[in-house]
């Protein structure tokens, strides 16, 4: 019975797709499908094991393309390496890769992307950029830690790239104090409530 979501909700995206082109709603409903999956799985989910206990699936805010958003992209080079501050006394090294700028809700929004320097030897993610945000819903409907985006380098005559915030999750902080979580810097705070992605878990607000 706890699988009977997962299990419903892919056999529903499985028949979308072999029916037409997957839709963006589906594509979503996909990403939060696996997302639920690795949850559900103890040896892969950050949840608290008595929280695995009763777990049936994370709240998500609505799917809403508005969201998905094309911003413009540009590179940061010769930037220093530095220490970004987590929730223990961990420091990872990362690099300002890029800033990217777009507008949403009438608020111009410049965010910083970030690569970390321990994945560049890691085929798998060499060319993985980091988004950490706030925005103005932490602490109500979203975590209040902030969220995260993975990104992948645009390709190099690209002026673009797109960040889509309803693919947006907590850190692993907001499922369990035992985590080390990076702390989005200061610069990538939002004015403004982004309503998609992942919802504040539970009590961990």
């Amino acid at each position: 019975m706890k699988n009977l979501f997962f299990a419903l909700l892919i056999v529903s995206i499985s028949i979308s797709c072999t029916t037409n082109k997957m839709s963006y709603e589906d594509e979503i409903k996909l990403v939060q499908y696996e997302l639920n999956l690795q949850y559900a799985d103890a040896e892969e989910s950050p949840l608290t094991e008595e929280d695995l206990k009763t777990f049936k699936a994370l709240e998500f805010f609505e799917i809403d393309k508005k969201y998905r958003v094309e911003a413009t992209f540009e590179l940061t080079p010769n930037t220093p390496i530095f220490e970004m501050p987590t929730t223990t006394e961990r420091l990872p090294l990362y690099r300002k890769y890029g800033i990217a700028r777009f507008s949403l809700n009438g608020k111009k929004i410049e965010l910083s992307l970030y690569q970390s320097q321990s994945l560049l030897t890691d085929i798998e993610y060499e060319d993985y950029l980091f988004l950490p945000f706030n925005d103005a819903s932490n602490g109500t409907t979203s975590y209040g830690g902030g969220r995260f985006l993975d990104l992948k380098i645009p390709s190099e005559d690209s002026k673009t790239i797109v960040i889509d915030f309803n693919k947006a999750y907590n850190p692993y902080c907001a499922y369990n104090g035992k985590y080390s979580c990076p702390i989005p810097p200061s610069e990538n705070t939002i004015p403004i409530e982004i309503l998609a992605g992942v919802k504040a878990y539970g009590k961990h607000h």
